[in-house]
């Protein structure tokens, strides 16, 4: 091949439009929105649930758990599945299984294949956060990943907004069922819309990728490689410890939010599912809000501990007050709104994690990291269930049982004591300064 002559100009480098990253990472973050309403969903149907499948709260948690069980299961193998599938086919199938898992749930009679149905959305529903944040490497630069992140955790928590009063109002219309198949039939259009419109990476559509090369093949995944990664990123000490401090920040607000906190709210102010179902919802929005506000100051600062420990420090303490302390309604509503912004710091965690490891460790660290997220969920649902159970004191309403506030707040203790624990484990963490480990 002749040599390009010194006067023959340089092939410049077209990257995407951002009107196309925006839309091709627009779709895997619509996904995400519906991940956090099947996620949600259970916690403003408590009672019909109870109900319809004859159950306690120690079968309700774990119910909802199921979700979080297999949710968890499948990370790490959808880590190494991200290497070797790409975003674009992890997208659709966890679309189109999710639809499946969710039609399941809401036309059957059994509390076992309800379980079931509630683990094939947990395990379909694990490529959701992966793909969002494996879209935003390849089609944006790395200086605004951590934006993107907090935008994608934003329409996360736009989700489980809709899980709240927009779906209690279907749920008392249409019954939980009906409002359920609704649900499916709207996964299931989004995985059509990712077939059609996702693609992996811009080199496919002919424009320059923003991804490091690290992450522009495809490599096979085999159970030797998971384990290979697996064992590679467990060897730096921010993965572990970014790990149990998500699950003691996401975990608390999901669990309350998801299930626990409409109850709770009645127990303690009186309040009807509607009502409750508000106040979950300004938790929501103000977790949402401070998202992309945490990721973008991260950014712009260039340091990831600052922000994070002490938006874990805000946590803990609030959920103590929230818990423990006697304040009105309004007063309460303040503190949860304060204590669910903090929460927004989370979102810090995958760059910061990201960064602490090789770039080509980026889907098992992210995958890591999220395990931590619904480790929460997949201990504090069920266990504060179990501890309900313990102090129940024989109260039934509408064939329901009914819990006083002295039962929840034996139950809360769980979230307390985990939050504290994050708080701890971020300030143990290793800073990275926004730069990518080589």
């Amino acid at each position: 091949m002749p040599a390009r002559s010194a006067t023959e100009p340089a092939k410049t480098k077209v990257y995407p439009p951002s009107w196309l990253s925006w839309t091709v990472w627009g779709i895997g973050a619509i996904f995400y929105l519906a991940v956090f309403f099947l996620r949600a969903a259970p916690a403003v149907m408590t009672t019909e649930l109870m109900r319809d499948f004859r159950i306690g709260a120690a079968s309700l948690g774990n119910l909802s758990a199921f979700y979080f069980y297999f949710y968890v299961a499948m990370q790490i193998p959808i880590g190494a599945l991200t290497n070797s599938w790409g975003p674009r086919k992890l997208l659709v199938v966890g679309a189109l299984s999710a639809a499946a898992g969710q039609f399941l749930f809401g036309v059957t009679d059994n509390f076992a294949l309800a379980c079931l149905g509630r683990a094939i959305i947990g395990g379909s529903t694990a490529v959701g956060w992966l793909v969002v944040l494996r879209l935003a490497a390849h089609w944006f630069p790395n200086r605004r990943f951590g934006m993107v992140s907090g935008l994608g955790l934003f329409f996360g928590n736009l989700g489980a907004l809709f899980a709240q009063v927009p779906l209690r109002l279907g749920v008392e219309y249409f019954g939980w069922r009906g409002t359920a198949l609704c649900s499916a039939a709207a996964i299931l259009a989004i995985g059509v819309l990712a077939w059609l419109i996702v693609r992996d990476d811009p080199a496919e559509k002919g424009l320059e990728s923003y991804a490091p090369s690290a992450l522009q093949h495809h490599d096979k995944a085999t159970l030797g490689g998971i384990l290979q990664g697996l064992r590679s990123v467990s060897s730096f000490r921010n993965t572990w410890l970014i790990l149990i401090a998500q699950g003691g920040m996401v975990g608390p607000i999901m669990t309350f939010t998801g299930l626990w906190g409409a109850p709770f709210l009645k127990a303690r102010f009186g309040l009807e599912p509607k009502a409750a179902a508000t106040i979950c919802s300004v938790m929501i929005i103000c977790w949402a809000v401070a998202s992309p506000v945490f990721g973008g100051f991260s950014d712009k600062i260039g340091k990831r501990r600052p922000a994070y420990l002490i938006g874990s420090l805000v946590c803990a303490i609030g959920w103590i007050v929230m818990i423990y302390v006697r304040l009105p309604l309004f007063a309460f509503t303040g503190v949860a709104a304060i204590t669910s912004f903090a929460t927004g710091c989370v979102i810090i965690a995958f760059a910061y994690a990201r960064e602490s490891v090789p770039a080509r460790h980026m889907g098992t660290v992210t995958a890591t990291t999220n395990i931590g997220n619904m480790l929460g969920n997949v201990l504090l649902q069920p266990g504060i269930g179990m501890l309900l159970d313990r102090h129940w004191t024989g109260a039934t309403f509408k064939g329901a049982r009914v819990y006083g506030v002295e039962a929840y707040q034996t139950g809360f203790v769980l979230i307390v004591g985990w939050s504290l624990l994050s708080f701890v484990s971020i300030a143990l963490t290793k800073e990275t300064f926004c730069r990518q480990l080589d």
